[in-house]
């Protein structure tokens, strides 16, 4: 096999278009080319009078070693790099203990999945419920205002991921091509094909639900073990070793290999893990508040006239401004034709987040506008970042009136610094509601002068972003976790606790679907080394 790389097409192009590009590019004639597949397609849109398609394809050729020597020089011809994953170890029946995975979020399940599928037959414990049960109890609070304090967007089934965009593409470096075994195991869980080339794959909550029931069977078939609402209260450490978890059913498992995949909001088990000793410290994260506009204003400002095209689907956009009191405000979490949701876990808090269908056919557009904070922000104990999300949530609980809706303002209405008192153009798709009136003191003062001074920056960048019947609504605290559970770089286990292997956001290392979920792959081969070299 040998791939192209670069080969760029106009967005409109004949459907044949592609397989002329590849001969061109080889110097080849029809009958020499047996079979292409598109590796990766992604667009320019820098020129929205001339949108561009680029394409990365695999192609099979007659007579391959000769192609290639004749265009060695070419630099985008060259071998199909081999991305196969491969498994680091087997269970070879020596384990004395079945490993532990704690928590079912992408990190969770895919830590889970590879153990299963390299024979260790995982036990995934979730304090929640199955996703479906789960999905019911989130509904109760956007719709009926009842909250189930062990069942709602961060606990559960499927972790926050289940309720987002179900963004699946990541920054992180992956020389190992773990991504790919992601995005292939999502597509056996019946995600559409496009997502192993489309440039930003997405799937939505609606199909994340059904894939999330899929992989549990998945590893349920190879030996694996789900336990749901089976809260880890406790953890049984002696002299740095893990040698059991405690359940609130008063059950103690007895394990020596612990992987913690609890994720961001899961502060009680934070607050477990400090007491036990577990090296935790405190690190930075965001605070803002979701914005909403049109989504065919993005579209437009983004693609022009090729607004609406089936390929290049709902516009996104990615912002970030320095501002002069040395806070950076940026896009977070934007939700292409979505809509804004209750994500709290807390009984007398609100918090925000961004949720989008596979469609991405609502009326706004929604994403994150949040603050970087840092520990100096709230010194101390390591946890004093968990007190100081909830105080802000506490707030916004307050703001929206006591009774889950959430606290919102006209964008031009937060410019001015006026309470805002009726809507414009713009409807917020916040569940239960929207209570508009002033967030001027829904988070810190530098955080408010922060967005007053980008808002406008942002405008010159998508023109209309500042408009003024745009919709601020508070507040997103759950941006990343605020602590880290360090870990050694080659073995992944705990700084003091051997055994323990800290995973994915809740432990700092991972943000995103996509990165949890290689971070749990990266995790359950530690795990398995750690097993097999006992």
């Amino acid at each position: 096999m040998l791939r192209l790389n670069e080969i760029h097409l106009p967005l409109n192009h004949a459907d044949d278009a592609l397989h002329s590009a590849i001969l061109e590019r080889l110097g080849i004639q029809a009958e020499a080319l047996l079979n292409f597949t598109i590796f990766r397609r992604s667009y320019d849109a820098r020129k929205k009078s001339a949108v561009i398609l680029t394409y990365t394809v695999d192609v099979e050729v007659r007579d391959e070693a000769a192609t290639l020597l004749r265009l060695k020089a070419n630099k985008t011809v060259f071998p199909t790099p081999d991305m196969e994953y491969q498994f680091v170890a087997q269970a070879n029946g020596a384990q004395k203990s079945r490993p532990v995975v704690i928590g079912t979020g992408p990190c969770g399940l895919f830590a889970g999945l590879i153990l299963a599928q390299m024979g260790f037959k995982p036990i995934i414990l979730e304090r929640g419920k199955a996703v479906r049960e789960r999905t019911k109890d989130t509904w109760g609070l956007w719709r009926k205002r009842e909250l189930q304090p062990e069942s709602n967007v961060q606990f559960g089934e499927g972790g926050a991921g289940t309720f987002s965009d179900g963004k699946l593409w990541t920054q992180i470096k992956d020389p190992k091509h773990y991504g790919r075994k992601v995005l292939a195991e999502f597509v056996k869980a019946d995600a559409p094909d496009e997502i192993m080339y489309v440039s930003k794959p997405h799937i939505g909550t609606f199909r994340l639900v059904k894939m999330v029931e899929q992989m549990r069977a998945s590893i349920e078939e190879l030996g694996g073990e789900f336990r749901f609402q089976q809260k880890v209260v406790d953890l049984e450490i002696d002299n740095g070793q893990m040698r059991a978890v405690k359940l609130d059913s008063g059950e103690v498992i007895v394990t020596d290999h612990v992987v913690l995949a609890i994720g961001h909001s899961a502060r009680d088990t934070f607050q477990m893990l400090y007491d036990r000793g577990v090296y935790v410290e405190a690190k930075p994260f965001s605070l803002g508040f979701r914005i909403e506009h049109p989504q065919s204003l993005i579209d437009k400002c983004r693609f022009g006239p090729s607004a609406g095209n089936p390929i290049l689907g709902a516009a996104d956009y990615k912002l970030v401004h320095h501002c002069e009191n040395g806070r950076a405000v940026y896009s977070f979490c934007m939700c292409p034709g979505g809509t804004v949701v209750a994500a709290t876990s807390e009984p007398g808090r609100v918090v925000t987040n961004g949720m989008s269908q596979y469609s991405r056919n609502e009326r706004n557009a929604n994403s994150g506008i949040v603050v970087g904070i840092t520990p100096a922000d709230y010194p101390g104990h390591p946890l004093a970042g968990i007190a100081f999300q909830q105080h802000w949530e506490s707030r916004a609980y307050e703001l929206g009136g006591s009774n889950y809706d959430a606290p919102g303002q006209l964008v031009g209405d937060f410019l001015a610094g006026r309470a805002s008192t009726e809507l414009g153009s713009v409807i917020p798709s916040y569940k239960p509601g929207v209570h508009l009136g002033d967030l001027s003191t829904a988070l810190p003062d530098y955080a408010i002068a922060a967005m007053r001074e980008a808002l406008p920056v942002f405008d010159k960048q998508i023109r209309g972003f500042a408009m003024n019947d745009a919709v601020l609504t508070g507040v997103e605290t759950r941006t990343s976790s605020p602590i880290r559970i360090k870990r050694h770089d080659d073995t992944l286990q705990s700084l003091n606790t051997v055994g323990l292997f800290p995973a994915g956001e809740g432990a700092g290392y991972a943000g995103g679907i996509m990165s949890a979920a290689i971070d749990g792959i990266r995790v359950a081969e530690a795990v398995a080394l750690s097993i097999t070299k006992k």
